[in-house]
């Protein structure tokens, strides 16, 4: 007999009940092993800025920081937030970076200052500052912005009307480059000003032996030093409000060029007090009691505030004829310009800078005065190094000085905008043949392989998108001139974007700790509603900032 062995028949639900257990472990396994951040962003075309010049589709954020960059898949299957952010599609960039503006001031000019700019004539001016006068509350009338090259008479003003309208009431209207301002006869007396008065590094322009009001370069300071000093509260709104408008901008940092004591200690500790999120290199004012302060203690550095150098001037400015040139100005022989100190003050300046780690970083516009400081750091630097001194500006170089920046690895700290703003009366300063070594960006970035860019704001305008799209096209806002003004000196667009992050941040010895979007790196980035790698030329200024965030927290929203 044989016996059969027939197998059992499977019990349904008890393998049901294996599987549905199975399976939950799985996915408790897989939860476990996703990684809690506080932001995850997705579906975005991310440009990293890193070394590759790299694209993502996401990345992570925990403590402020990127943790994690990737793809979708990559970020959304191993890591998991409250925060999840589908960016459908839109564009990231590292959160731009002014490495050269002046971001106090331009708070204080919007909270204090009558606006001058873009006005067409000097009786324009003085309208707006008789209106300006109706709602003041200050002792003085205090305005800028003016720039005589774009009215219709491309001549500086006098005080003459001024007296008139404002017999009694200080007035001081600054020119929109800050190197030269017009006032009148009561901010003259104020400031004991005549016809004997002599400035170093300045100058009381005359007319038939009579004062015009016009102040240029270090005679304006004797006038600023009778302005009475701003109240606390006025001070913090003014930083809140460049604060705002930089976020909206997409600007996370800032570069300010030339601060005082009592103004970084104010910023510190707002910083501190979270009011203030901007984070600003503060570059110092050459003064006895920041040298004292902070100079000889060493670098002073915080997540937000970073005070590492000292902003030098060596000449004025190419509007005011304030430059200092090698050759005569084409348009007024036998002037030069003028240098700000004397050069055993740069020596000095440079000495301590040198002996305690800090950068200096100085103005120069006019070939003299480029010549002039490239040779002085020269005299300190000796050769390759990795100082990082910078030269602001940097407008006029002679073509036998630009090997000196890859010389001493001095760096070349440019604003597009002053190209775009200023080739339509520079030819006349410079002629055409010392023009052609004006603001010559790419030739300036060729020397170290690398440059940095800023607006000078409020000289020109806030957004670092007209700075990218100036440094691409050479053009201005009305798509002038059709093929660039000088467009050899463009830069690519990948070299535009280094210039206002990861390049802007190498500038300031912050290259660590952001400039692009990279693990451990700071979680500062903002997002377009167009590609600015892509989108065609005449499209660059129109793209807008949609949002912009500082440490992984929103500061700015487009509604």
């Amino acid at each position: 007999m044989f016996l059969v062995h027939l197998p059992l028949k499977p019990d349904f639900f008890a393998i049901r009940s294996v599987f549905l257990v199975s399976l939950v472990l799985f996915l408790s396994s897989c939860l476990h092993k996703m990684k809690p951040v506080d932001m995850i962003v997705h579906h975005a075309r991310i440009y990293t800025v890193d070394e590759g010049f790299s694209t993502a589709e996401s990345f992570a954020v925990r403590d402020g920081k990127f943790i994690a960059v990737g793809t979708n898949e990559d970020i959304l299957n191993h890591y998991s937030a409250d925060q999840v952010i589908d960016a459908n599609g839109q564009f990231i960039y590292p959160g731009f970076i002014d490495a050269h503006c002046h971001f106090y001031s331009y708070g204080l000019d919007l909270e204090q200052y009558v606006d001058l700019t873009e006005t067409s004539s000097f009786q324009e001016v003085i309208n707006r500052v008789i209106k300006f006068d109706k709602t003041r509350t200050t002792a003085w009338i205090l305005g800028r912005g003016w720039d005589q090259n774009k009215w219709e008479i491309n001549e500086f003003p006098d005080n003459h009307e001024l007296n008139k309208i404002f017999p009694d009431v200080p007035v001081m209207l600054i020119r929109v480059d800050g190197h030269a301002v017009i006032v009148n006869n009561a901010a003259l007396k104020l400031a004991n000003i005549t016809t004997d008065t002599k400035v170093n590094g300045g100058e009381i322009i005359l007319k038939n032996g009579i004062i015009t009001g016009l102040l240029i370069d270090n005679a304006v300071d004797l006038v600023k030093a009778k302005i009475p000093k701003p109240s606390e509260q006025t001070k913090i709104r003014a930083l809140e409000i460049a604060q705002s408008n930089c976020f909206a901008a997409g600007l996370c940092s800032v570069t300010d060029a030339g601060l005082e004591k009592s103004t970084v200690e104010l910023i510190d500790s707002l910083q501190k007090a979270g009011i203030l999120q901007m984070r600003i290199n503060a570059m110092l004012t050459p003064s006895d009691e920041n040298i004292e302060t902070y100079v000889k203690k060493g670098i002073y550095k915080t997540d937000h505030l970073n005070v590492r150098s000292l902003k030098l001037y060596a000449d004025g400015a190419l509007g005011s004829r304030g430059a200092k040139l090698i050759e005569p100005y084409s348009d007024v022989p036998g002037y030069n310009g003028l240098m700000i100190e004397k050069p055993e003050y740069y020596d000095r300046m440079c000495s301590i800078a040198y002996k305690y780690g800090y950068q200096v970083n100085t103005h120069a516009i006019g070939d003299s005065a480029n010549r002039f400081i490239l040779n002085t750091y020269g005299k300190f630097l000796k050769g390759k190094n990795d100082r990082r001194w910078r030269v602001e500006h940097a407008q006029v170089v002679d073509s036998s000085d630009f090997a000196l920046f890859g010389k001493y690895s001095i760096i070349p700290s440019v604003q597009a905008t002053h190209a775009t703003s200023d080739m339509y009366w520079a030819g006349k300063r410079l002629g055409n043949k010392r023009l052609r070594n004006a603001y010559a960006y790419r030739k300036l970035m060729e020397q170290n392989g690398w440059i940095i860019n800023g607006t000078d704001f409020p000289v020109e305008n806030i957004s670092p998108i007209y700075t990218f799209y100036a440094a691409v096209s050479r053009k201005d806002l009305k798509g002038y001139p059709a093929g660039g003004f000088q467009p050899e000196n463009a830069i690519s667009r990948k070299d535009a974007l280094r210039s206002i992050t990861s390049w802007a941040a190498k500038g300031a010895f912050e290259e660590n700790e952001k400039g692009s979007i990279t693990p451990g790196k700071l979680a500062d980035f903002v997002i377009t509603d167009k590609d600015l790698m892509t989108v065609s030329e005449p499209e660059i200024p129109k793209i807008r900032i949609i949002s912009t965030f500082s440490s992984g927290k929103q500061v700015y929203n487009r509604q």
